[in-house]
């Protein structure tokens, strides 16, 4: 029922654009996994970034791009998405889908471990990016979200997704690293004084879980 609904709210609030799902079809067809977002939490990102009037988003995991087309959708013709991606052959496929979505002039594709590219993007870009959305593995999310916290200008949003694991982050033996990194990472923002978080359960097509929004201040 629920991949129903997540369908139905779809067809009359987010009219997926054609660039969108072809960006989806193009990355199966190009074997990728099949683990972006769904359109209801990708229209979202586009609020997200529309509310803090973003010019500059980075992005940690670009995996085919759809995200990241929904995010560039958001910005004026001279703002920019930059995004990080480990694997050559999905940053390949997400170029080609900005391409084919008119969005490749705002997009910057960096390839690499994104904890090895994060420390020149400080030194080239500093505290100035409006939002940033950590889509990345997450045994290294507690340090993902240390980084935007240096690049995320106050009045600024970090965004996190994939937080509640179908609820796994409950069960205390399981100590998967991937569920260690989201429990440390949300034990870190919790303690924050500097940033306002919460999570979101999210139940749809993508099934249970969730994502954590950080205000910076």
């Amino acid at each position: 029922m629920t991949v129903e609904v997540d369908a139905y709210l779809s067809k009359w609030l987010v009219q997926e654009p054609q660039a969108m799902s072809d960006a989806v079809k193009h990355s199966s067809e190009s074997e990728l996994p099949p683990i972006q977002v769904a359109p209801t939490q990708g229209k979202l990102l586009t609020i997200f970034a529309k509310l803090v009037q973003a010019k500059q988003i980075l992005e940690i995991g670009t995996l085919g791009g759809y995200s990241g087309l929904w995010l560039a959708e958001a910005l004026p013709e001279d703002g920019k998405l930059l995004t990080l991606e480990f694997a050559q052959k999905h940053a390949n496929v997400a170029l080609e889908n900005f391409k084919r979505a008119n969005q490749a002039h705002k997009v910057e594709i960096r390839v690499g471990a994104a904890l090895d590219l994060l420390p020149a993007v400080e030194n080239e870009f500093g505290r100035t990016f409006d939002l940033v959305f950590i889509d990345a593995d997450k045994q290294s999310m507690p340090e993902y979200f240390e980084w935007a916290l240096k690049l995320t200008r106050s009045g600024g949003l970090i965004i996190s997704d994939n937080v509640v694991r179908e609820g796994k982050i409950l069960d205390k033996e399981n100590t998967d690293p991937q569920l260690e990194g989201v429990r440390q990472f949300l034990q870190s923002a919790g303690k924050k004084q500097s940033t306002i978080s919460t999570a979101i359960q999210t139940i749809g097509s993508k099934g249970h879980d969730g994502f954590a929004v950080t205000y910076v201040q």
